[in-house]
This record gives C-alpha cells, sequence and structure tokens, in this order.
C-alpha cells in the first residue's frame, strides 16, 4: 500500500505516521521543510519525505500519482487566533482541502482520506448523534468556520462519486497535544491551573490520539466513500474536571462561572498571552467552544470498522501522568507550557 499523507509533521501526524508505518504500507509525507526537526522523525522512522505544501498544488502531483491512498491531514487548529492567524488558518485548511481533494481526484486515486472533525457539524445539543446529524446552529470560531467550509466541501466531492471517506474526529487527547486541552493539562501538572470553569454539564466525547490514528487506518483498510466519527466515551466539563483531580496538580475547581463573565475575563488576557509567546488559550473562543455540547457517537465505525476506544478516566489519567513527565524534562515558564516539536 502506497499513501501519500499530508500534515504528516503535526500531533495527529506524526502519531499516523508511525502507525502506517507499522503496517509496512510505504508512506510518503509532504512536508514544507525536510529539515525540520518533525520532518526528521519521520524520516527517520522510514517515511519518504516530498518537500511541497497543499497551497502548491504542482508540488504534490508527482508523488501523488504513486500513491494508492491520499490522506489529508494537513491544517491550522488555534482558538483565539489574531486577525492574520485567522486569514492563515482559512487559507491552509479551505484551499489546502480543495487543492489536494481536487488532485486526488483528478489523478484518479483509488482511496482518498479527508481529516475533518466534528466541529464542522457544531453544538449537537444534548442527543447524542451519529452520521446522519446535520448542523443547525451557528458557527462560533474563525477554526471551525474554516473547517466547516473544508467539510462541505468535501462532502460535495464526495457525492458526486469520490472515493473519499471523511473522517470526523472530536478534540483529540494525547501526550504532548498541541490544542487548548494540552495547554490546560500542562497548567494543571504545574499546579497553576485556576479553580474556576463554566458551563459544567456539557457532553463531551473527546478521543485519544492512539485510538484516532488506529481508526484512521482502519478506514484506509475497511472503510467505504462515506463519513465517520471517531469519537470517544461521553462525558461532561465536570466529570472530566472530577477525573483530573484524580492526579496531583492544579487547585480543585471550587467556581462555575457564568459564559459572559469568563469571556469578559479572558479578552483582557489575550493580548497578555500572546506578548509573551503563547496562544491565546484562556480566550473569547475557547469559552464559546467550551459552552455546547459535542455529544456525537462513533457507533458504525464500532460496528463496521471493528474500532475500539479506551476510557474517558484511562485517556486522561494516561495524559495528565505523560504530560508530567515532559514538563519535568524543560525549564521555563513558556517552555514548559508549550508543546515539543517532537516526543523524545
Amino acid at each position: 500500500m502506497r499513501v501519500f499523507l499530508t500534515g504528516g509533521t503535526g500531533f495527529i501526524g506524526q502519531a499516523l505516521t508511525k502507525v502506517l508505518l507499522a503496517r509496512g504500507w510505504a508512506v510518503s509525507v509532504l512536508v514544507r521543510n525536510p529539515n525540520s526537526v518533525p520532518a526528521k522523525q519521520i524520516a527517520g522512522m522510514g517515511a519518504t519525505l516530498v518537500q511541497g505544501d497543499v497551497l502548491e498544488v504542482a508540488s504534490m502531483r508527482q508523488p501523488m500519482q504513486q500513491a494508492d491512498v491520499v490522506i489529508h491531514n494537513a491544517g491550522l487548529y488555534e482558538l483565539g487566533a489574531d486577525a492574520a492567524l485567522q486569514a492563515r488558518m482559512t487559507e491552509v485548511n479551505v484551499q489546502g482541502t480543495k487543492n489536494t481533494l481536487n488532485l486526488a481526484r483528478e489523478l484518479n486515486v483509488a482511496k482518498i482520506i479527508h481529516i475533518s472533525t466534528i466541529w464542522a457539524l457544531g453544538d449537537s445539543g444534548a442527543t447524542p448523534r451519529d452520521e446522519t446529524f446535520m448542523r443547525n446552529t451557528p458557527i462560533l470560531t474563525a477554526y471551525e468556520r474554516s473547517k466547516t467550509e473544508a467539510h462541505n466541501f468535501a462532502l460535495e466531492l464526495q457525492r458526486s462519486g469520490a472515493p473519499l471517506s471523511i473522517i470526523c474526529p472530536s478534540a483529540v487527547i494525547g501526550t504532548n497535544d498541541h490544542s487548548v486541552f494540552g495547554y490546560l493539562l500542562r497548567l494543571y501538572v504545574q499546579g497553576l491551573l485556576p479553580p474556576l470553569a463554566w458551563s459544567p454539564d456539557v457532553f463531551l466525547t473527546l478521543v485519544d490520539i492512539r485510538d484516532l490514528v488506529e481508526g484512521i487506518a482502519l478506514v484506509v483498510e475497511k472503510g467505504k466513500a462515506e463519513t465517520y466519527f471517531l469519537c470517544g466515551q461521553t462525558h461532561t466539563r465536570r466529570d472530566m474536571l472530577e477525573i483530573w483531580q484524580t492526579q496531583a496538580g492544579g487547585a480543585k475547581f471550587r467556581a462555575y462561572l457564568p459564559v459572559p463573565v469568563m469571556k469578559a475575563m479572558f479578552m483582557l488576557l489575550e493580548p497578555v498571552q500572546r506578548a509573551i509567546g503563547l496562544p491565546a488559550v484562556f480566550s473569547r473562543d475557547i469559552v464559546d467552544a467550551g459552552r455546547v455540547h459535542l455529544n456525537y457517537v462513533a457507533d458504525k465505525a464500532v460496528r463496521e470498522l471493528g474500532w475500539s476506544f479506551r476510557s474517558a478516566r484511562d485517556m486522561w489519567v494516561d495524559a495528565i501522568k505523560d504530560e508530567r513527565e515532559l514538563v519535568k524534562q524543560r525549564s521555563g515558564f513558556v517552555k514548559k507550557l508549550n508543546p515539543l516539536e517532537v516526543l523524545p
């Protein structure tokens, strides 16, 4: 099996490359800088590096012609992004998706995989939702807007007859997480996370990175030209924080504040975080993203692909223990909060 992968140097991509190679598949990974630390690491695993960019169609044409499968995983994620990063996120997430999927279709690649997100469907409401669900709520963040547009384009291509499987993970949790949850965990294990939160009873179906990448490989092996949710065990934010508090770390959560209060507080913190070299982890976007239900279920993937996922408790406990060990290897406040380029 010859796989062409975009986004191989990111949080999901590094773990995915390892799983694909472990199956004995030949994996070519599109990278902008072959000399970067993440690129060198995945090359060391056995992947072939292809210099290029999802925004430059010509750079993908020749290597994609050799592929049996194209997995489009490239994308930019950030909540609390400033205007410049929002524009870049739209460019990469939307135009990059169109470029990659259109080229794969033009070249008649036998199987195409697009890694989307359940954020393309938005607030689920409290009722569990499967792949038949359609968005019925407004878009809340720039990231959500870009991924929704990319998802809708992929759906149109799929409906036109493309051999395209669309995978929708929930938020992805794991060691060295680059998302907001990763930053919150690193604050927690250092005893720095404030004892404040909001919307304690919203539902979450977060997925462990190890389970997600195994699920993507199963879609390559068994998936149809359909949509698959890859989501974990349903739990509330209150459940999540109670699990965290079984592990040593930040202060016990003593107050759940109203959403408007949290947004006002975080608005003042956004420029401060950027000024010291951090993304705006505490932002109005995170409050908006954290006030909606994400109650999506992966029954179809379990039934049709034989996929399984860890319990919420196991996922969080593993992530907290791993982050605690990684933090010990770094010095300096900002370095201890930002993720490593690669895992040691």
